[in-house]
């Protein structure tokens, strides 16, 4: 039996209690919008929702990969909704919202990887919202670097893929994807003149060692904003926490980060992804 690490004070999280969090909620339940916010147990969803703000999962949610470190439902996924931009767009004006995250579970089982259901989503949401920007958290699309072209192609204003964890570690933690595609991909963002974001789990059992050089590896393709928060384990059956990293050494994290050429590092034990995503416009 592994032993289970106690979570420190400073990972305790403040649930949403408010007025808009629930107007929120009760939002995305009536345009039967799927988050990654409850699907991946963010623990910002309480900070977020009260601010009347969401990452919104496109593409259904379940998802036709099992990485062990994420709470996303894994099987066979029902067929694309051809109507989700439109109730995506009709929300996002709802909500009136001013920056718009995307992200969505991956598709291996469409041919295309779900890369024309990304641009029809896009599109809708900025046809009937022309000034709110969008940052979209693709997948690797099976290292297929005309289905990223595709996605810089469109109006999005951010572009992020994130590399999860450092190379040792990948082939335990991440089902199907690999480091090197992961960076081609990110590196392909870059190249096609999108703003390009990574971020990375700590607490899986890496090095400070490899800590830095997935930074400088991200660094190296043009990387320009990168996310590092503390992994916290979704269910027993999922990978173990190895360590919980204090908020002392994500400030060093950071601070290197800078030093590395980043020109936007979030650093510290609740950081996701998306964690401030509207700040990461430049």
């Amino acid at each position: 039996m592994k032993n289970h690490l106690p979570k420190p004070d400073w990972l305790k999280i403040r649930l949403g209690d408010t007025e808009v969090f629930g107007k929120t909620s009760a939002l995305l339940e009536h345009y039967g919008v799927h988050t990654i916010c409850s699907s991946g147990k963010c623990p910002n969803q309480g900070e977020c929702w009260s601010r009347g703000t969401a990452t919104f999962m496109i593409a259904g949610d379940i998802c036709t990969r099992s990485c062990k470190f994420c709470n996303t439902k894994t099987g066979r996924p029902l067929p694309l909704d051809e109507r989700e931009g439109d109730r995506l767009a009709r929300l996002v004006e709802k909500m009136g919202l001013k920056h718009v995250v995307l992200t969505s579970v991956d598709r291996d089982d469409l041919p295309d990887y779900g890369v024309s259901h990304w641009v029809d989503v896009i599109d809708k949401i900025k046809r009937k919202n022309p000034g709110v920007t969008i940052e979209a958290l693709i997948p690797d699309f099976r290292g297929e670097l005309n289905c990223v072209d595709r996605i810089t192609a469109t109006e999005v204003d951010v572009v992020a893929h994130n590399l999860e964890t450092v190379c040792r570690l990948t082939p335990e933690v991440r089902s199907v994807a690999s480091y090197c595609t992961s960076l081609q991909v990110i590196g392909r963002i870059a190249r096609n003149r999108k703003i390009a974001k990574s971020g990375l789990m700590l607490g899986l059992g890496e090095t400070e060692e490899e800590v830095l050089q997935a930074m400088h590896d991200l660094a190296d393709v043009g990387c320009e904003v990168l996310t590092l928060g503390q992994y916290l384990q979704p269910t027993k059956e999922h990978y173990p926490v190895k360590e919980y990293i204090t908020p002392e050494k994500f400030n060093e994290y950071r601070l290197e980060g800078f030093q590395i050429g980043f020109r936007k590092v979030e650093s510290g034990p609740l950081v996701r992804s998306s964690y401030h995503a509207e700040k990461h416009l430049f």
